[in-house]
């Protein structure tokens, strides 16, 4: 008997229904966040969609952000020069898993445990790209997560 296939983490979770909710919500309720709220007050109406596409083609799902929106380096491109922080960096990520939880979203310690790796990993990646001086490299791979197996533009293969 040949062995099963893990599905991806995009799967685990739900799949983009699962992620346009996440998102959607998230991003209502930023505006509460006094950390975050600056940081998103003029973002606009299809900004849930596009990083629910993002994490989607990250977490193992289809490629529409890169087919449609540029992919990595795209998304590095629009936190260059934003100057965020730490701090900014830990709200983002505490109210998107509060939301997760909110949602009820797969809480498992394998899927949280590998969710949170790549949203740690990538949210410190945007604090750096937002930097003074920060540069996008144009073929800077999207990175691929999965259950403990990491592929990214700057991860070794």
């Amino acid at each position: 008997m040949a062995p099963s296939i893990p599905p991806t983490l995009y799967d685990w979770l739900g799949g983009i229904d699962a992620l346009k909710r996440l998102t959607t919500r998230f991003y209502e309720r930023v505006p509460e966040d006094d950390t975050l709220k600056p940081v998103f007050e003029h973002m606009g109406a299809d900004h849930p969609a596009h990083v629910a596409a993002f994490l989607a083609e990250v977490l193992g799902g289809p490629q529409d952000y890169s087919a449609k929106h540029g992919g990595h380096p795209e998304m590095i491109r629009h936190h260059l020069n934003r100057h965020l922080t730490n701090e900014q960096r830990k709200a983002w990520l505490r109210l998107l898993l509060d939301t997760a939880d909110e949602l009820k979203l797969p809480d498992d310690p394998e899927f949280r445990s590998a969710l949170v790796a790549y949203l740690e990993w990538g949210t410190r990646l945007a604090v750096i790209n937002s930097q003074p001086g920060a540069a996008v490299d144009v073929n800077a791979p999207m990175p691929k997560w999965g259950w403990g197996e990491v592929k990214g533009p700057y991860l070794p293969d």
